[in-house]
């Protein structure tokens, strides 16, 4: 005997954070939710299932478009003519459904009530479904303790939405423990609620399936639903659906070694190509690159930020233009606090401060000196560059600063700062 169990599904919640990019894939984007689902009901239907389970939040809230409701009839109908019954469990997101509320739904669709928990036995495959809908978005009461007894001659299965011992990255709806869950005697918990796969195998087998499509960069990785294989009452296997459109990852790329901005992107290069290599079963992939570590090009880094952005985006579409996409980039680097480094902030410090003291108070003979300023300053520490506007006015070519009175306390500054250091 074989079931899916799946949740988590979402129709047409969109994807967040690649909408805003020019080369974004806009129709991926729009139905992934929906073209994971369809893919889900074809791997139903090539393996012949027996029923489907569904743990609740089809749907994403109050959505009022019924196109959405009728999306999933019709996929719903492609099941019933191939004889495959679905178990429907309403979580949190569906009780503030008005589709929940109002759709009417094929015959081989089952929903749970809210009233109370209660058996649904399906006696050609002697399984006895337990479950109860959530009445109420914010249902915090533990609803796995008023779930029926045993059912004994069954394989017994409990459908659940539920935070499962306060998960904390969800809201601790229907809050339970794998103890009390266990203490049941069911043989197999199809919980929904928590949005990553995981497995408990002990006295039962508590899974979370995870959800049908990662949504934005905090559902990273594969997603999709699992085939549940079960012979009388114990439970052989259960293995992964994997039925994404779209993939995220999160890219950290270490630039510990990189001397320079053109070392940093090479590092980068490097990463993308290697997280490509790796694959993610054919599937595009949207990426949020992170740079960290102490490295000698943090100043570069951040004195060039939009180049680096512009550069990064470049190695993607180089790869693909339908195979990568990048949705942030990040810069968490630190100095890299060499003794080499140390020196040269000090000999910058004091070039500049004799360049300074030499100038004449002309604005022809500092337009003179502009590169070398720049130079100089674009070696200082971030942290330096941030407390002196008068140096980021040099940076960006505007030397007024070094004409006016501040000139004495800002060459006392950098010194102080170089000696610091």
């Amino acid at each position: 005997m074989k079931f899916i169990h799946t949740a988590d599904i979402h129709l047409d919640s969109p994807l967040v954070g690649l909408s805003a990019y020019q080369d974004a894939p806009a129709d991926l984007l729009r139905t992934a939710t929906r073209d994971a689902f369809t893919r889900l009901i074809d791997d139903a239907l090539t393996e012949a299932v027996d029923f489907m389970v569904i743990s609740g939040d089809l749907y994403d809230g109050n959505w009022k478009d019924f196109n959405t409701g009728l999306f999933f009839v019709r996929e719903m109908g492609r099941l019933r003519r191939a004889g495959i019954p679905v178990y429907l469990l309403l979580g949190n997101h569906d009780a503030e459904s008005e589709m929940t509320r109002k759709l009417q739904l094929p015959d081989n669709v089952h929903v749970f009530e809210t009233r109370k928990a209660h058996t649904l036995f399906l006696e050609p495959h002697k399984v006895a479904l337990h479950g109860r809908s959530f009445k109420d978005a914010a249902t915090t009461d533990n609803l796995a303790a008023t779930y029926p007894a045993y059912a004994e001659g069954y394989l017994n299965i409990g459908m659940l939405h539920t935070a499962l011992e306060g998960n904390a990255a969800h809201a601790n709806y229907a809050p339970t423990s794998i103890a009390e869950l266990e203490a049941k005697g069911y043989e197999y918990w199809a919980l929904g609620h928590v949005h990553e796969h995981v497995i408990h195998r002990g006295k039962s087998t508590i899974v979370f399936p995870g959800n049908l499509q990662g949504r934005h960069i905090r559902e990273t990785g594969p997603r999709g639903a699992v085939l549940v294989t079960a012979e009388g009452n114990e439970i052989q296997s259960v293995d992964r659906m994997l039925v994404d459109v779209l993939r995220w990852h999160a890219l950290e790329v270490d630039v510990t070694e990189a001397d320079s901005f053109v070392d940093a992107i090479a590092a980068v290069g490097r990463a993308l190509d290697q997280v490509v290599a790796d694959g993610a079963d054919g599937r595009p992939l949207a990426l949020r690159v992170t740079l960290h570590g102490a490295s000698r090009a943090h100043g570069a880094l951040f004195g060039l930020e939009a180049q680096l952005r512009a550069e990064v985006l470049a190695l993607a579409t180089a790869l693909g233009s339908d195979r990568v996409w990048i949705e942030k980039l990040k810069i968490r680097t630190t100095p890299a606090h060499t003794a080499s480094l140390l020196a040269e902030r000090s000999d910058a410090l004091s070039d500049l401060q004799a360049l300074l003291a030499e100038a004449p108070q002309s604005q022809e003979f500092l337009d003179s000196l502009l590169p070398d300023l720049q130079a100089m300053v674009n070696k200082l520490p971030l942290d330096v560059l941030k407390s002196m506007p008068e140096l980021e006015r040099i940076r960006s070519g505007d030397l007024s600063a070094l004409l006016d009175d501040v000139t004495p306390g800002l060459l006392a500054h950098l010194a102080s700062a170089g000696e610091s250091r």
